[in-house]
Formats: C-alpha cells, structure tokens, sequence
C-alpha cells in the first residue's frame, strides 16, 4: 500500500459530506481494548484500581459530559475522539450490557495488565492490581463474537467478515500497569519486558486470526512523565524533558521491540492494515511544544492535593475525587489530570498528532485510503 498523509480536516470533511448515510461511515464500528486510558466506563469507584478510587465522583467529567462517566479524566479520552472522528457514538462500555452495542464495544479495564493476572499472583503481587488483563478483554470479545456464530477467519469466513469488514479494531496503550505493579519487587523489568510485548503479540495474532482487517496499536507513552512517577523518584534522574528518564527510557525501549513485532504480523498478514500509533513521541512533542498548545503546567496534577505542599500537588492520600481533594480551574492547561491520568485536553493533543502530525505508523490515513474513501 502507497503511503498516505491526510489531516483531520480532510476527514472531517469528508464525514460531514457522508455521514448523513450511515452506511457510508469509513467504518460501522469500533471494537477498543486497553486500560484506563481507554477504558470508557468498565470500571467505577468500587471495582476500579485502588490507588484511585473516586473515579465515579466530580471532578471526573466535568469538562465535557458535566459529570462522571467511570472515565479517568475531566473529560474525553483519545478514543472518544477517534470515534467523533469516524462519526460514530462514543463506545459503550462491555459491562453496561444494556447499552447499544451496534456501534461497536469497548472493553477496556482500568487497571488491567498485559501480563495475565496469574503471574502476579504467582509472584505475591496482587495488592492493588486489577484482576482483568488483556487475556480477560479478549475472553469478553470471543464470547460476543459467539452470539455472532465467529470462529475463525478459515473456520467461519463468512460470518468473520462480517464482524470485521466495516470494524476498526482500537488497542489501547498496555502494559504500564505491568511494569507499575512489579516496582520495587525482586522481578526484574525485563522480565515484564519480554512477557507483556508477547502478551500484547499474541493478543494481536488471535485477533488477526479471527478476521481483524483494520488495527491502530498504541504504544506506551512516555511514563516517567506522569505526575506519580515526579513526585516519588529522585531528581537526579531527569532526561532531556525533564521527567523521570529511566522510566522514559523503560517505555521506549518496550515500544522499540513492539513496533518490530508489529511488523512481523505485517508480514504474516498482508491483508491487514496494522497502525503504531506513537504515544510516546506524541507525548513528548507536547512537552517540548506546551506553550504552543495552550499548556501550562507540565507536570503538576489538575486534580488532587491542591495547597497541602505535596510535590506536584499530588498526595497517594488525597487523590482525585476525594473529600480532601480539590482540582483547578484550567484543565485545559494542564497535562497530569489525577497524577496518572492526563486531561481531556492531552488526550486531544495525542489524537491531533496521531491524525495531522504523523505520529501513526503508516499514517492515520491509511485506514481510509485502504476502505477506497480516499486517493
């Protein structure tokens, strides 16, 4: 396939001048898998991490929707706004089975690891780790795929092409929970290396197998960015962006072999049209570009222990949501929503740079261009 560069735009346009039919949607719908950055409501304040307990409580949502939506932001993550974009409905969570799934369905779990849970068990790191993984999503998926009589790309083809012919397949950034979770325990970060990018590969493969013709894959983001991970590690340990560079580095470096084993499926594959969207790069380029798009404060939580003297403003014992707790009037100048989460407004900026700016591997537009909407 050429390779092909479009900008928001042009897709915009080109949606608004179709989108009057909804059959001639670039796609019908959107099936998205992740954590809590992509998570649209599978968890909430009682079954959510517990490091952040309050995600059903204001502030959470009151930029955009005015109220909570078991979203962790103030607002709309990168995958609200994938789904405007494709001028679709903002995806149901796979929990609320009440919901209209026509659209598509996001199984997202906040606080879900690449890793199966097992292995944390096994290891004695189980505190504070949310039971569902990728394996758990997947497991949600293929029983949904069941009711529509899908097996197998070979077994069942027709039935396959039917799910996944009008389907983007949305994977959220994974795997930072894995190495979070393992800090300061005797596992070595290779070890969650290795085992999280063959769960993430697999993951992908099992996909493919059943069908999957149009896939967005998101990398780590630069982690030691995060406002969690400013205020606990030393100052010594800084890059060039002024975050914590090992962790930065940690990430990269999982995105490097990633990317390699993306491009094997490629290979194996050819039929399927398998972006990287680059979350650390993105991430990056806002912090080196902040002034320029509007934000402020880099580092500093929007939400949290506002005036208690905590690094950052963020204080594990008064996080977002709480009693103590309180949260700026400017989110959108801020990049750290609760510590860990980013603002709607980052998320914005992410999707911006994965759609006009290149940071899609091949570029963004070369879904459309693959489904003959343009060139």
């Amino acid at each position: 396939m050429p390779p092909f560069t479009t900008t928001f735009a042009a897709i915009f346009l080109l949606l608004t001048t179709t989108s009057a039919n909804p059959t001639q949607r670039p796609f019908k719908k959107i099936y998205a898998f992740g954590d809590s950055y992509t998570d649209t409501g599978n968890t909430a304040s009682a079954s959510g991490p517990n490091a952040f307990t309050y995600v059903s409580n204001l502030p959470y949502g009151r930029t955009f929707f005015h109220h909570p939506t078991n979203r962790y932001s103030d607002g709309r993550l990168v995958i609200d706004f994938v789904a405007e974009s494709l001028s679709l409905p903002y995806l149901p969570p796979y929990r609320h089975r009440k919901a209209d799934t026509s659209f598509g369905v996001n199984y997202a779990v906040a606080g879900s690891t690449a890793i199966p849970h097992e292995f944390f068990v096994k290891n004695n790191l189980t505190l504070n780790i949310q039971p569902q993984s990728l394996q758990s999503e997947l497991a949600w998926f293929n029983k949904d795929l069941e009711g529509q009589k899908c097996k197998s790309a070979k077994s069942t083809p027709r039935e396959c092409k039917e799910v996944f012919d009008d389907a983007l397949i949305w994977v959220g950034e994974i795997g930072a929970n894995d190495y979070a979770y393992t800090v300061g325990s005797s596992v070595q970060s290779k070890t969650i290396q290795e085992l999280s990018i063959r769960s993430v590969n697999g993951f992908l493969e099992a996909l493919l197998k059943k069908g999957a013709k149009y896939m967005v894959v998101e990398g780590l983001p630069t982690t030691g960015c995060l406002t969690l991970s400013m205020a606990y590690a030393p100052e010594s340990d800084r890059d060039d962006m002024g975050c914590v560079g090992s962790l930065n580095k940690q990430s990269y470096n999982h995105n490097t072999i990633l990317q390699t084993k993306i491009q094997d499926l490629r290979k194996k594959y050819p039929e399927a049209v398998i972006i990287y969207a680059d979350y650390w790069n993105a991430y990056r380029n806002v912090i080196k570009n902040a002034s320029k798009l509007g934000f402020t404060e880099l580092y500093k939580v929007c939400c949290g222990s506002n005036g208690n003297g905590a690094p950052y403003d963020f204080d594990l014992s008064v996080t977002c949501g709480s009693q103590s707790s309180s949260s700026c009037q400017e989110p959108s100048k801020y990049i750290n929503w609760d510590g860990v989460h980013l603002t709607e407004a980052m998320y914005k900026a992410v999707f911006d740079l994965y759609v006009n700016e290149g940071l899609t591997h091949p570029p963004f537009g070369s879904l459309l261009t693959s489904k003959n909407y343009l060139g």
